[in-house]
């Protein structure tokens, strides 16, 4: 199996491969790699919709341009890691992630500075520990920032010097999906309005009620499965990650109890 880096042919097979909706793992046998480097290569240059071969290799030449050993006093020391990370590695999967967020739908800058945030031990800074570590104007983060708490992704407390710390927590990510699942009430409330404006025996009205019941149901799906993985996730605190006896994603539910679309297959009534 041939290691290095990628070359501007191999990215051109992939590129060829995306657009023949080929998986990962086809492309990679194709080209003899493992699939994680192929996985890895679009991922961090653009995402499978996006990725473009010449950009591609454009972009990781300046990134091993920029790795380039330095020869000042103290570079390595630099460069260590808590917890013995490859700082080489842990760049690489911050733009991996980086990419990721920003494929979901968040903006560049947002992604940033949550995969920051996601990838440090404390899983809170301030903002100007933001715009040091990603190299940005404090401007910029405030900005990320503002969008972040928007949409329920980060949270926002004072340490005990009074300053402004930014974090995430699991319970963020319940909360988070929380309100997602919530903002469909309006179109739902909406959609049905329409029903009656538009005759409840017309095509135009039945098509609008299969909305709104497909979007009720996924929303009280969304929740309950929240709901129930908070519960695991809060038993799961007090066990070491690797420990046997840790909880699973299945335990936390009692035995017989219904899943997540009930026992009749329709959500439970909204609380």
């Amino acid at each position: 199996m041939p290691g290095g880096r990628l070359s501007q042919q191999e990215r051109q097979q992939i590129a060829l491969g995306l657009a023949d909706d080929l998986p990962y793992a086809e492309i990679a046998r194709r080209l003899d790699r493992p699939t994680s480097t192929i996985t890895r290569e679009v991922m961090r240059n653009g995402g499978p919709n996006a990725y473009r071969a010449d950009l591609a290799h454009r972009a990781t030449a300046r990134r091993a341009h920029r790795r380039r050993p330095s020869s000042t006093p103290g570079a390595t020391a630099a460069l260590a890691q808590p917890h013995g990370r490859d700082a080489e590695a842990l760049a690489e999967y911050e733009e991996v992630f980086t990419t990721v967020l920003m494929a979901s739908g968040l903006n560049k800058m947002a992604s940033r500075v949550l995969t920051c945030l996601f990838t440090t031990d404390a899983g809170s800074l301030t903002a100007s520990q933001l715009a040091q570590r990603l190299q940005v104007s404090p401007a910029s983060i405030s900005k990320a920032i503002a969008f972040l708490e928007g949409q329920s992704l980060v949270r926002r407390e004072r340490d005990d010097r009074r300053r402004d710390r930014y974090l995430v927590d699991d319970e963020l990510f319940y909360q988070a999906t929380i309100a997602s699942a919530r903002a469909n009430d309006q179109l739902v409330e909406t959609a049905r309005q329409g029903v009656a404006v538009l005759g409840a025996h017309t095509p135009a009205a039945a098509r609008l009620e299969n909305i709104a019941r497909f979007l009720d149901f996924i929303s009280e799906s969304i929740v309950r499965a929240a709901e129930q993985a908070r519960e695991v996730l809060h038993s799961q605190r007090a066990t070491p990650l690797g420990d046997p006896t840790r909880p699973g994603p299945d335990d936390g539910q009692p035995a017989g109890s219904p899943t997540l679309s009930g026992q009749s297959g329709q959500p439970a009534s909204r609380s």
